[in-house]
């Protein structure tokens, strides 16, 4: 069965509508999913008079539960009343509460498992207090990763929305642990990736220069990286951020752990603007395009809905990756320990077919 994918409209004065039509309008992308779109024909009827003619035939079919929603069409549950005013690129407490309530509605659905992934159309960061991966986080529980994806390039964050005069404070031992495991674990689970290999950035220029410009690699980001690989990461690093990307390094590792923001942010987004924000480390799958409200092109058709078009299809592709492991690994073979020749011990897994043969063949 398709699987029914909650996708939140984002700022009614920005692109996301523009964005989510684009992407949804594709010929061939409904017969991979039922969308299921969170938020209000009235107001999207505005912004589908700004598009060009192929892109303007939306008929709705309006549901109350995404239980109702149909294959091959666009399924939408009125989140927010018809009468929120659009202005476009104007930052308004009408279109913060819209994309708010738009986005509480879906994560609803989501925790009830009604829908199985969730892709967020951007929305103001004033409408949450804070990013959406700090929000969700806080609605599912558990401890999350920010991660930008594109086909060749993979980048998490140690620090999401931080000033970065506080960001040294927020660089430890532990911490960067921790979004390591949760980077293993997400490459594993949710890509596919058996053994993967992850690069770890410094914090300061030239890693630090042997503390000449700064001890944190030497005093916490180096110590990080071997106490994971104790733990069987394959983490290697501290590289400096420029030369590790402008030598194109960073291609031969399946993803990298930046620090900050603006260390990862910046080159993944100069060698791809079509990428995907995907928040690793929930119980649930959530994606969203990697740019933002885009005020300055809201309402001209100008906004390229490659990245929403991506998030959608790598949501699913999540949802597919994350079942065939979990299933591989829930059942795992018991085994029993035996010495060798030598008196070693060594793992002797349990073949219960043939356990049951042998017994009955000593009958």
């Amino acid at each position: 069965m398709k699987p029914i994918i909650a996708i939140t409209t984002g700022d009614t004065n920005g692109v996301g509508y523009e964005v989510l039509f684009k992407a949804l309008l594709e010929t061939h992308i409904f017969e991979v999913l039922r969308p299921v779109v969170y938020g209000n024909a009235a107001v999207a009827k505005h912004h589908l008079q700004t598009l060009d003619e192929d892109h303007r035939n939306v008929t709705w079919n309006i549901i109350d539960t995404p239980e109702q929603a149909k294959d091959g069409r666009m399924n939408l549950i009125v989140s927010y009343p018809d009468n929120v005013p659009v202005q476009f690129g104007a930052m308004t407490d009408e279109a913060n509460k819209a994309a708010k309530a738009s986005l509480d509605r879906a994560c609803r659905d989501l925790k009830e498992g009604r829908v199985q992934a969730l892709v967020t159309a951007p929305l103001n960061k004033e409408a949450l207090n804070g990013g959406h991966t700090e929000y969700i986080e806080r609605i599912f529980g558990g401890e999350s990763l920010m991660m930008l994806c594109s086909e060749n390039l993979r980048v998490a964050l140690v620090c999401n929305h931080v000033a970065l005069a506080d960001i040294p404070a927020q660089i430890t031992e532990e911490r960067i642990i921790a979004k390591m495991t949760i980077l293993n674990r997400t490459l594993k689970r949710d890509f596919g990736l058996e053994k993967p290999r992850i690069a770890v950035l410094a914090l300061n220029p030239h890693a630090g220069d042997q503390g000449l410009l700064g001890k944190e690699e030497q005093e916490i980001i180096l110590p990080a990286i071997n106490k994971a690989k104790e733990q069987g990461i394959w983490a290697f690093g501290p590289y400096a951020a420029d030369g590790f990307f402008g030598s194109g390094h960073f291609k031969h590792f399946d993803a990298v752990l930046a620090m900050y923001h603006d260390q990862g942010l910046i080159p993944f987004k100069t060698l791809d603007m079509s990428g995907v924000n995907f928040t690793a480390g929930l119980s649930v799958v959530r994606t969203s395009p990697d740019h933002g409200t885009g005020y300055d092109i809201a309402g001209k058709n100008q906004a390229d809905e490659a990245s929403m078009r991506h998030a959608i299809y790598m949501a699913i592709d999540v949802i597919r990756e994350r079942a065939e492991y979990d299933e591989n690994t829930a059942n795992p073979l018991p085994f029993i320990e035996r010495a060798d020749t030598e008196g070693k011990p060594r793992r002797e897994f349990i073949d219960f077919k043939t356990t049951r043969y042998n017994e009955n063949q000593n009958q």
